[in-house]
């Protein structure tokens, strides 16, 4: 494929647009992105005739757990046998079962128990994923992680954002000492990740079973020396203000969120923080409380989705189901599903209008589908139309 291409015969992501559209991309970046007639084609553009075809910026997941050890399955037929949150951890399960089978990897072996979920999400569109840490809980079981992470975009036509997540959970050797544990592990551990270029941005797990709101802000305090942006898992099961806290420190995005208030609703909006939904979560862990997704439109949030990939609570690696599950569930609107996995779930991430976009200056990172609207990307149910997937304006797929 030549430096210069034209994608022709195409329909734009605005399914309202009669005209036939094209994109034109040079060195890897959109140059134009309109209707065909009068665009500046040349003989110099190789031309890729999408047949009448659905032409989006690719896909964004901006909430992953992909780079971790083991799976639970067998704590997934515990629960729908009936056992307990307690039986199941005396067992063996939850999330320190994952620990200790992602701290018996190697690096290496991480990046290849990885590759497979990553390689599921890019034959949907995806171009952009994050990925965190947090099943290390020791400063070089997390940088192990964040290696592993790093290593996936070298191994893969992707780009990788990574989030530290140590404040996760809490080990068993720190039950009774949480700030020996933000001490020694998660706030040196970020210094050590920092230092070795393995950092984008900062998480952390605002709940009563994992940190307080304090605690987090121990991290974020750090974060910002360390200039950092941060996000935040944030009322995923009760309403602890974690995602106000989150605003306060100009976060990207607070993550869940369904016990969230309308009152902070307001407040991460006008912080411009963006609201991550995480619609598997809530369909694998049977939850009830919906987000608030009135107050959030009303105050103008910017709303991403995500699957939140991780081994316990959403062993998912479709975000074209996560879109058809964001609107069953959440009742969100087609246009919404699409701006949160593309443009949205970019903000998320601090790549607002890098990628995400179809805007001339962004990078080049297509996916072209097999349909005619973009409503079949959401309503449909176990189906991926992708045709062509395009990463920095070289054929990926």
């Amino acid at each position: 494929m030549t430096d210069t291409v034209a994608f022709t015969n195409a329909i734009l992501t605005d399914a309202d647009n009669a005209e036939t559209s094209c994109v034109l991309t040079r060195s890897g970046r959109i140059t134009y992105c309109g209707p065909e007639a009068g665009a500046p084609v040349s003989d110099a553009h190789e031309r890729v005739d999408c047949g009448g075809r659905l032409i989006t910026p690719a896909l964004v997941d901006c909430h992953t757990h992909i780079v971790h050890g083991g799976e639970r399955s067998l704590e997934f037929q515990m629960r729908q046998e009936g056992r307990s949150y307690s039986e199941i951890a005396q067992a063996g399960g939850g999330i320190l079962s994952t620990v200790t089978a992602t701290n018996a990897l190697s690096v290496e072996e991480l990046v290849e128990t990885a590759l497979p979920r990553l390689d599921h999400l890019l034959t949907e569109g995806v171009c952009t994923v994050e990925v965190k840490s947090g099943y290390g809980l020791t400063i070089e079981g997390e940088l192990n992680m964040l290696r592993a992470a790093r290593q996936l975009e070298k191994r893969r036509k992707v780009r990788v954002r990574t989030s530290y997540l140590a404040a996760h959970a809490l080990p068993p050797e720190y039950r009774e000492n949480r700030q020996g544990y933000l001490d020694d592990v998660v706030i040196a551990g970020l210094r050590a990740a920092h230092d070795e270029g393995l950092v984008d941005a900062v998480d952390g797990f605002c709940e009563h079973i994992a940190f307080s709101p304090k605690e987090i802000a121990q991290v974020f305090d750090l974060a910002a020396e360390l200039e950092l942006p941060v996000k935040l898992h944030a009322e995923q099961l009760s309403d602890l203000g974690g995602a106000a806290l989150a605003a306060r420190y100009g976060a990207l995005s607070a993550d869940h969120l369904e016990y969230l208030s309308d009152v902070d609703a307001r407040v991460m909006a006008e912080a411009g923080t963006v609201a991550v939904l995480l619609p598997g979560a809530f369909y694998t862990l049977h939850e009830t409380q919906l987000p608030p997704m009135k107050a959030l439109r009303e105050a103008g949030a910017k709303l991403a989705l995500a699957t939140d990939c991780n081994p316990g609570s959403a062993p998912l690696t479709s975000l074209l189901l996560t879109m058809n599950m964001g609107a069953t569930l959440f009742g969100m609107t087609v246009p919404e599903c699409i701006e949160g996995t593309t443009a949205n779930a970019a903000k998320a991430l601090g790549l607002e209008g890098e990628v995400g976009t179809l805007m001339p200056g962004a990078s080049a990172d297509l996916a072209i589908w097999d349909v005619k609207r973009p409503a079949e990307l959401v309503y449909r149910i176990g189906f991926n139309p992708l045709w062509r997937r395009y990463f920095k304006g070289e054929y990926a797929q």
